[in-house]
């Protein structure tokens, strides 16, 4: 009798001993999983900080490289015909102590269309050297540098293709950045048969080889003088 009771005796602390080393290893087991999904959730969270950061400096530096219109885009037009000879986009860094811009033609492109064509780059010429009080000075210069073969305010068949060229009225360094402070126009001449008339839209996409885009859309006013405001 006493064998037997104690027989059962070593057999229920054996089987309490299996059902304790059992749960220890379910509660190890628990607490790597839920170290692991700590650390999963951890490392998540940190990935995702990181990619907001990142995202919030792009979006810092792409602002501060970027042009902004700086007044009334202008043009000069053929009354007699109802045509648009020429446009003029004014220019400035977008914002105030910005990157300076690079406007080499090798670092920017102008695309330009309307509902007759379609161009994807027309920049092919820059005036650095000096600066001009109006446009008509600027067109002047560009004839006298070979980038136009007749000034558009004059005559119409001033370029071969429709193309545009850059002049500044502000100019502190004589070279193709636009800094803080400097303003400069951005000037297309269309082929005569590529003219646009009143009514038409038009739209310049200004691409930069960083930075965002400035695109502008304008629809030509009626034509009854030779210098066109588009304010």
């Amino acid at each position: 009798m006493i064998t037997r009771l104690c027989v059962n005796l070593i057999k229920k602390s054996s089987h309490r001993g299996v059902i304790g080393i059992e749960t220890a290893i379910i509660m190890i087991a628990t607490v790597i999983v839920a170290a692991a999904l700590l650390f999963v959730v951890f490392n998540s969270g940190f990935s995702t900080v990181q990619k907001t950061k990142s995202f919030i400096t792009a979006g810092v530096i792409e602002s501060r490289s970027s042009l902004a219109v700086s007044g009334a885009i202008i043009g000069v037009s053929s009354v007699s015909e109802n045509k648009l000879n020429v446009t003029a986009i004014p220019l400035k860094l977008g914002m105030a102590g910005g990157e300076p811009i690079n406007l080499d033609t090798n670092n920017a492109a102008v695309k330009y269309f309307d509902q007759n064509i379609e161009y994807e780059d027309i920049y092919t010429h820059y005036i650095t050297q000096g600066t001009f009080s109006n446009l008509e000075d600027a067109l002047q210069q560009a004839v006298a540098d070979g980038i136009l073969s007749s000034n558009p305010i004059n005559q119409t068949a001033a370029a071969e293709d429709t193309q545009s060229f850059l002049f500044f009225t502000i100019n502190r360094n004589n070279n193709f950045l636009i800094d803080s402070g400097e303003h400069a126009f951005m000037v297309i001449v269309f082929k005569d048969s590529e003219r646009p008339s009143s009514s038409d839209s038009i739209n310049t996409e200004i691409i930069l080889s960083s930075g965002t885009p400035l695109t502008v859309e304008r629809t030509v006013p009626n034509l009854t003088s030779k210098i066109v405001d588009f304010s």
